[in-house]
């Protein structure tokens, strides 16, 4: 037995632990990274093989005739594709992951575009049942007791290891998501963290009506503030900050990197508002007390919500109200609408929704202990010293933000038909029943497929991130095409929906399993850009922008909690789509730009239920067939 299997054997007995039976368990963490393999660098004929045929149901023949012709150029033995292929697997065995470090830097750091709707996801919570402040205060002190509880669990190393059909996952990413921030540079951002290390952070940021205020969380002897003792800080902070004319400065978080790098730098030119800005990015997390919202009705109002948690409704509501650039930000509102906003740098969705989950099931806990009233500092609140040109910087920004809130186009869709019993009863994955129910909608809507990406996890690697599931395939086409024709009985339409959600399993098993095409293509066009030698041919091709040219950016975020997560397209003329599939019900979010003529949140909503419909009924209709 090697040295990597004894120590995965001495760290398995603790996943089966429930973290409540457990102390500290230092290095716990380190020999659970450790056990879990390297993230493979797929063999470079498979993935060729796979990139055509990826291309067929989106490109035409002669297009695709073109492709065919650069990639066996691009796969000759000794070409450039062979030579790029190597410099990967040298890459592959002299770092943890290939991938992760490159990922980081191009997806997130070096993309340029504000964070806010182009990047940083929100999620909408159940609204809550208070309705005034001293509801709201209360609420918000709960919730950062169960934040504090999830935190000790992280510092601790308890947290019980997640496993995916039966394998290990990477927990990495649970550990970098409190008492991190972004910071924004000229060319390419980074991120700090505070989580480890001798001074660890013991405060979060409290924002209400624009102004910030440093709340310590935790009493002399290390022990966490209970929710007594957080609401009364709470009202401490909401009592001195009552003027609602304050300049917004978290409003410069929300614009172009670069535009945001120019006015930080100088931001902290003055000393105060230096520290100030360091305290907020050395925080836990940002809590953020909002005012209420415009009242709209019922069936508008959890897209409403879902606008205000990525991006706050502009400068005159609460886009002040945050420091988008902090991984982590909860949303209160006096009205009872919560959620949350995250930086989408150092996590995906399943860890964020993980903590939620942990922090709703916290805040349905009666209360055990009264705390003693011993009397507790003032929170302090953080200065800043506005000269004309952080003014100026505040007014582009706030210009800026308010053509975005205007643009952006989501939707809530809470589909009450059915839930994912509905396919599990047919022996269907839900995943691919709800995939394909989006490829017929687009499909029904324009005629034609297009690039779909839907995230995969990579983490059951070492620092596995996602790679794509590519949702649009040669058999998601067929029956799209087969769906309203006339011609085709429902024996051979439900047959080739079965056969297209199996297509999807099948892809989305390779994916998880690393041998998805996506992220191998980027490492070898990466790969190209380092090694200094010239672009490939392969990646400078139409078929290539268009495989690349996402309009439905899709991602199930599965919780416990009724919550939907949401985010904004990935391109000018496409969509973005969450989905929550619960037992009975499926909770959709669904965005688009008002800015493209051809996109409408609500018609893809529309058209998104229909085909959910269709397709349960075309199921209903015919037995299941010996596929």
């Amino acid at each position: 037995m090697d040295r990597k299997q004894k120590q995965a054997e001495k760290a398995r007995p603790y996943g089966l632990l429930k973290p409540t039976a457990l102390g500290k368990i230092p290095g716990r963490f380190l020999l659970h990274q450790e056990a879990l393999p390297h993230l493979p660098v797929p063999p470079l004929q498979q993935t060729l093989d796979r990139y055509l045929q990826m291309l067929q149901p989106i490109i035409s023949e002669e297009e695709l005739n073109h492709t065919q012709e650069l990639v066996a150029e691009f796969r000759k033995p000794g070409g450039v594709g062979e030579r790029l292929q190597k410099g990967l697997e040298r890459r592959a065995k002299k770092t943890e992951n290939w991938l992760s470090d490159w990922w980081l830097k191009t997806a997130y750091l070096e993309y340029r575009l504000p964070v806010v709707v182009h990047s940083s996801p929100g999620v909408v919570l159940p609204k809550q049942d208070f309705l005034d402040r001293q509801g709201q205060l209360r609420f918000a002190a709960k919730l950062i007791e169960g934040i504090l509880d999830f935190k000790t669990m992280i510092d601790n190393e308890t947290l019980p290891v997640e496993y995916m059909g039966g394998k290990p996952l990477c927990m990495n990413q649970y550990y970098q998501i409190l008492s991190s921030c972004r910071i924004p540079g000229p060319k390419r951002d980074s991120i700090v963290n505070y989580a480890k290390g001798k001074k660890q952070s013991r405060h979060i940021t409290v924002v209400h009506n624009f102004q910030f205020f440093e709340l310590d969380v935790y009493n002399s002897d290390g022990s966490p503030l209970t929710t007594d003792q957080l609401f009364i800080q709470l009202e401490k902070i909401w009592n001195t900050s009552l003027q609602t004319n304050k300049e917004p400065i978290g409003i410069l978080t929300t614009n172009h990197r670069n535009s945001w790098a120019k006015a930080y730098n100088n931001l902290l030119k003055d000393k105060t508002n230096k520290e100030s800005v360091r305290t907020i990015e050395k925080s836990i997390c940002t809590v953020c007390l909002d005012a209420p919202m415009p009242r709209v009705s019922e069936d508008i109002y959890k897209s409403r919500v879902a606008a205000q948690m990525l991006h706050g409704g502009g400068s005159r509501w609460n886009s002040g109200n945050r420091w988008f650039d902090k991984t982590l930000q909860f949303i209160i509102a006096e009205d009872g609408s919560c959620g949350l906003v995250y930086e989408h740098a150092p996590s995906e969705g399943p860890p964020i929704v993980a903590l939620l989950d942990h922090i709703v099931e916290y805040t349905k806990k009666p209360e055990l202990v009264r705390s003693p009233m011993i009397p507790l500092p003032m929170p302090r609140k953080l200065r800043f010293n506005i000269t004309p040109e952080i003014k100026n910087d505040i007014e582009k920004a706030k210009q800026n933000l308010n053509i975005m809130v205007e643009d952006l186009d989501v939707k809530v869709m809470v589909f009450h038909q059915f839930g994912k019993t509905f396919p599990k009863s047919e022996k269907i994955s839900p995943d691919a029943f709800i995939q394909l129910a989006l490829q017929l909608a687009y499909y029904r809507m324009y005629g034609h497929a297009c690039a779909t990406y839907e995230s995969a996890s990579l983490r059951m690697f070492r620092l596995g991130r996602t790679d794509t599931i590519r949702s649009t395939s040669v058999d998601s086409l067929k029956f799209v095409q087969s769906m309203d024709d006339p011609d085709k009985s429902d024996q051979e339409k439900a047959d080739l929906l079965r056969r297209a959600t199996q297509a999807h399993r099948e892809y989305t098993d390779m994916a998880i399993r690393g041998n998805a095409i996506d992220r191998h293509l980027l490492g070898l066009k990466l790969q190209a850009i380092e090694d200094l030698v010239s672009m490939p041919e392969l990646f400078m091709d139409t078929a290539y922008a268009v495989a690349m040219h996402f309009n439905l950016s899709t991602s199930q975020v599965p919780a416990k909690t009724d919550c939907v997560m949401c985010f904004g397209p990935v391109v000018p003329d496409g969509y973005g789509v969450c989905y929550n599939p619960m037992d009975e019900h499926i909770n959709f979010a669904i965005s688009a730009f008002n800015s493209c003529a051809e996109t409408n949140a609500a018609r893809m909503a529309h058209y998104l239920e229909k085909a959910l419909l269709d397709m349960r009924i075309l199921l209903q209709s015919t037995p299941k067939s010996k596929l």
